[in-house]
């Protein structure tokens, strides 16, 4: 029973995330906008996947392994992703992606995510999306125009806590690593389907490149505005108090 319930959940995150997506990826969403305006919404969409991973990280019995963080190439958030019957509301389906280089955690590359069908038995809610890309392959596919999690790249539901033998197993199956966040509940989630697209518009107004060149040369990214480096530096956090316990 409980196993199909999860499955269950699975799917439901799933075609969640699709529904809004999808409908971010339209002309409609991609509003005009000036530079100004353009750059102050990177550094809000950079807090807000700061904090979104602030939260899922408080609990560490039940949050992202610090240990498969650290061995990650980048890290993805998706926060606040709104799923609503029939309609579509908020800023679901906008993420961010951070590349770990030597330095650190690089500057964030905005991104977008959608894709898979739906129907009109989900009801209103709100759940943040995590990705760990954990290698170069992974990285090569967010270069790309459009990249499907679980086409070219395997995706699986990531382990939480701190599990070491999860964590290995989970390295050894998957390229990307996925979670899911909604109304205070954490899990690994699976999201086998979802397309993810560069938001260039977003890319070109800060740093005055595209998200291909951004994660290219990730060193390099030298961003616009305010509040830019909550995420990478939230990350950083993190990964160096896993380093430092190891």
């Amino acid at each position: 029973m409980k196993r199909s319930e999860r499955k269950k959940n699975h799917v439901v995150a799933e075609v969640a995330f699709a529904i809004v997506a999808v409908a971010t990826l339209t002309p409609a969403a991609a509003r005009s906008h000036s530079p100004e305006d353009k750059v102050r919404d990177a550094a809000q969409q950079s807090s807000r996947a700061a904090k979104a991973f602030e939260e899922i990280m408080q609990v560490p019995d039940k949050a992202i392994p610090r240990d498969l963080l650290a061995r990650a190439k980048a890290v993805a958030v998706f926060p606040r992703v709104i799923k609503v019957a029939f309609t579509v509301g908020g800023e679901g389906g906008r993420g961010v992606v951070s590349r770990h280089t030597d330095a650190g955690w690089a500057n964030p590359v905005f991104i977008r995510g959608g894709g898979g069908s739906v129907g009109p038995q989900i009801g209103a809610s709100s759940t943040d999306y995590f990705l760990l890309l954990m290698n170069d392959e992974s990285i090569e596919g967010l270069m790309k125009d459009k990249f499907e999690l679980g086409g070219e790249a395997g995706v699986a539901a990531g382990p939480v806590g701190r599990n070491a033998g999860a964590a290995t197993d989970a390295l050894m199956h998957a390229a990307i690593l996925s979670y899911s966040r909604s109304r205070g509940l954490f899990a690994g989630v699976d999201l086998k389907g979802v397309v993810l697209r560069p938001e260039d518009d977003l890319n070109m107004a800060v740093y005055s490149q595209t998200a291909r060149e951004l994660l290219s040369d990730p060193g390099a990214a030298a961003g616009r505005g305010e509040g830019l480096k909550s995420f990478p530096n939230t990350l950083g956090r993190y990964t160096t108090k896993s380093s430092d316990a190891q």
